[in-house]
């Protein structure tokens, strides 16, 4: 075997077989060294190729090992510092080591040529084949000329043979370097046969398909020559095609209905597509759907708004009671309108508030205070992301999401769209809903909202979508930050009297065709039902117990059994049954280790007792009525703190090591939660030790601090309602939330006296009354007291009444 040093080229996306001649590009400064070094010795050199063609500065492991040997017959240096070199393949070579790699490849080379290990008849077998194929191959590519093809033919050796006509093969790099790496004649023989066949296999495939086609565009043609031949005779007789009269409408249709560019041009497109397809063809069925969509969309027409400030305010207050923060924010807008020429963006208002107080109603009245039309859609249970967006066309069914649709319906883009139970959407592999959302409920985006079914952009911004929910939790905070949000709290019992009187109970009686006289229901028997037949924090229930009334009426007078009179106590219970609900009272006189919290539900505010009983035991804190984690914690927080300054209370520092406290909220099977009774909890575990009573006209809320800090809490409005209800005359609540005695009703707040604290002290100072005399109390718990010769006594538990 020959082996020599070698300048080496690496090629990209092409490879040199020996007696190949072909003209190379080199650019690669590395390899140019290696041109002008072969030309300074006997112009002798080694091409092999890249494993990867990306690679621009290859390294020894990115080049094939086997190459050509190969001979520099021209050299032309092009403009640009890049030369053009025509080459002529010798021999294989394979790379033994790299001498050096800079600034070329510099290689040891072993020549590797052709074996012989087969017998000469099965070479001649193996030549006579691939000569035919060879041939065949020819004639159907049409890219080897003729005279090649004869060329190639008149060489005898074998090797060589097989050289030449694989450098003529349509095939990529790794396959003609397989061929390469073959050294015995006759497996290289056998691998060209193989190739050759399957570029023959690839070249009749290619011819089928070319005829296929052909025939369908001559197919074609022909039909549209007799068409325009048909058109030309229509056109002389005066007649139209059916196809061609339907297309000339739509564009007339088109025409009218003043869509935007993008639109239009889609639209016409549409057209041009049904105009060409056959009458009975499946996808025209689907063209028509899409353009009647098209066109039926409210693309520029819009009511006209009524900027009466006066008007639109009566009508909010014909519809509903109270609500006086949602009626002003739209009387904002309508004023801002009327300055702006109706040029401002339609706000994205979220009211959230309590079953029962009118927000989906609401949303109703305000299209009819701005004299626009209105659109519901509910998104309870809504999961897929299709129902906003849309299906695209490419579905058999497929239809615009329910926002196209709801615009379809109002008939006008400047319409109140109302999204109902937005907090109740969920979210599976179909996709999320309250991400489709975003776009459609931001200002800076719904400009360009795009269904999947329509494919162009349509304006929202005209639309003015109002969103009810019941809780703000659930709804996602990205969503919520595109929102105007609009707390609507629960009615207190004035507000529900007024109600029931103003609007529930004169549309009940005319439901059940009964007249005004029939019979009169006073306020307080009103109060009656709204406290002992309902509880909630709107009105529906107490809507329900009026129709029942009304058709207990109608039965008793339908039969004549019933006079026309002003109804009693005894009639509504007789009507009505017993009173199904009990609101809790407040404490008939001052108790030891009993305080009166208040708490916040789904139904409005509540007032609950808190009792502490001190048992004997080794400092464990026993919690008990279905309490949440958050309650715990401010249980613990308030038990921590009471341990920490029992000498400041009056309370051994040392009690904890003789009792445990059981702390028990009542109404055991309902589940409570949240840290605002925390003050209420502190200040029952101090009276409980302390001995000294909590006044039973006193209610508090706030959460409580190891440190003794009180903390701001929610639902204010609703708590001060209930206490209020109870019988309570005054309320402690955390100096921070001053701002909110604001939202509470004049006729209550005047009523009630408020004590603003930032420390659980002043919270004690308040709420206990001072401390009953030994001589007075024989039952008192002496080890409670700070006190070394009752602390000594062998048995100090003497019972502990209350």
């Amino acid at each position: 075997m020959i082996k020599r040093e070698l300048p080496l080229l690496p090629l990209r996306g092409i490879l040199v077989f020996p007696y190949m001649v072909i003209h190379l590009d080199i650019g690669r400064e590395r390899s140019i060294a290696a041109i002008e070094q072969a030309m300074l010795g006997d112009r002798k050199m080694l091409l092999s190729a890249q494993k990867d063609t990306e690679v621009q500065s290859p390294y020894p492991e990115d080049i094939y090992e086997i190459g050509t040997i190969a001979e520099v017959k021209q050299l032309l240096k092009l403009p640009g510092g890049t030369m053009r070199v025509l080459v002529e393949g010798i021999v294989r070579g394979r790379i033994l080591t790299y001498v050096t790699k800079e600034p070329y490849f510099k290689v040891l080379v072993e020549e590797c040529p052709s074996e012989k290990k087969g017998l000469r008849a099965e070479h001649e077998t193996l030549i006579r084949g691939v000569t035919h194929q060879f041939q065949e191959y020819a004639k159907m590519g049409k890219k080897v000329p003729t005279e090649t093809v004869g060329t190639v033919l008149a060489v005898d050796d074998p090797g060589q043979l097989a050289d030449l006509m694989v450098s003529h093969l349509n095939l990529n790099v790794i396959d003609k370097q397989a061929m390469l790496e073959k050294l015995d004649i006759g497996e290289r023989l056998e691998l060209l046969t193989e190739y050759i066949m399957r570029e023959i296999e690839i070249l009749e495939l290619e011819r089928r398909i070319g005829l296929r086609v052909r025939k369908q565009m001559e197919k074609a043609q022909k039909e549209y020559y007799l068409r325009e031949q048909i058109k030309a005779i229509q056109k002389e007789l005066g007649e139209k095609d059916e196809r061609q009269a339907e297309a000339e409408e739509y564009r007339e249709k088109i025409a009218k209905a003043k869509m935007p560019k993008k639109a239009e041009e889609k639209a016409l497109k549409e057209v041009d597509r049904l105009e060409k397809m056959p009458p009975a063809s499946a996808e025209g069925t689907v063209v028509r759907t899409y353009l009647d969509w098209l066109l039926v969309l409210p693309w520029s027409k819009a009511s006209r708004d009524k900027h009466d400030l006066k008007r639109a305010e009566e009508c909010l207050n014909e519809d509903h009671y109270g609500l006086e923060k949602v009626k002003e924010r739209i009387l904002e807008h309508l004023a801002v309108r009327k300055l702006t020429k109706n040029k401002m963006k339609s706000p994205i208002l979220c009211f959230i508030g309590p079953p029962g107080v009118g927000k989906t109603s609401l949303g109703q009245s305000i299209a009819r205070s701005l004299d626009r039309k209105f659109v519901r859609m509910s998104l309870g249970g809504v999961r897929d992301e299709a129902e906003i967006r849309g299906h695209r066309r490419t579905y058999v069914g497929a239809l615009p999401g329910r926002i196209i649709q709801g615009l379809r319906t109002a008939g006008t883009r400047n319409s109140v769209f109302l999204l109902d139970e937005i907090d109740k959407m969920a979210s599976d592999f179909r996709g999320d809903p309250a991400s489709a959302l975003l776009e459609v409920l931001d200002p800076e985006q719904n400009h360009d909202f795009t269904d999947h079914y329509l494919e162009v952009p349509f304006d929202l911004t005209q639309t003015m979508f109002i969103l009810t929910a019941n809780t703000w939790q659930t709804i996602p905070r990205p969503l919520l930050d595109r929102m105007e949000v609009i707390h609507i709290s629960g009615y207190t019992e004035d507000e529900k009297m007024n109600i029931a009187r103003e609007y529930l109970l004169p549309k009940q009686i005319k439901a059940h065709g009964l007249q005004d006289d029939t019979f009169i229901l006073p306020n307080e028997l009103i109060v009656k039902i709204i406290q002992g037949y309902t509880r909630e924090s709107g009105v529906r229930g107490l809507e329900r117990e009026l129709a029942n009334l009304c058709r207990k009426i109608a039965v008793r007078y339908v039969n004549q059994g019933w006079q026309p009179r002003v109804l009693r106590g005894a009639d509504l219970e007789e009507l009505l049954g017993s009173p199904r609900y009990f609101y809790q009272m407040a404490e008939e006189e001052p108790q030891i280790g009993a305080a009166t919290g208040l708490a916040y539900t789904e139904v409005g505010g509540d007032v609950l007792t808190i009792e502490v009983t001190p048992l004997p035991g080794k400092g464990q804190l026993i919690l008990t009525g279905k309490l949440g984690d958050v309650m715990k914690e401010s249980a613990q927080a308030g038990w921590t703190y009471v341990r920490a300054h029992a000498k400041e209370l009056g309370i051994a520092e040392d009690f904890y090591d003789k009792i445990d406290l059981h702390i028990h909220i009542p109404e055991g099977a309902i589940p409570k939660d949240g840290p605002s009774a925390g003050i209420t909890m502190a200040t029952a575990m101090a009276s409980a030790l302390s001995r000294q009573a909590v006044r039973d006209d006193v209610a508090m809320t706030g959460e409580i601090t190891l440190r003794g800090n009180v903390l701001p809490i929610g639902g204010l409005k609703e708590k001060v309602l209930a206490a209020h209800r109870a019988g309570i005359k005054e309320i402690i609540i955390p100096q921070k939330n001053k701002k909110d005695l604001e939202d509470i009703p004049d006729k209550v707040r005047e009523q009630l006296e408020f004590h603003l604290v930032s420390k659980i002290d002043e919270v004690l100072k308040i709420a206990l009354l001072p401390l009953i005399q030994p001589e007075e109390e024989p039952d008192r718990l002496p080890f409670l007291l700070g006190n070394e010769e009752v602390k000594s006594q062998s048995d100090p538990w003497l019972g502990y009444p209350i």
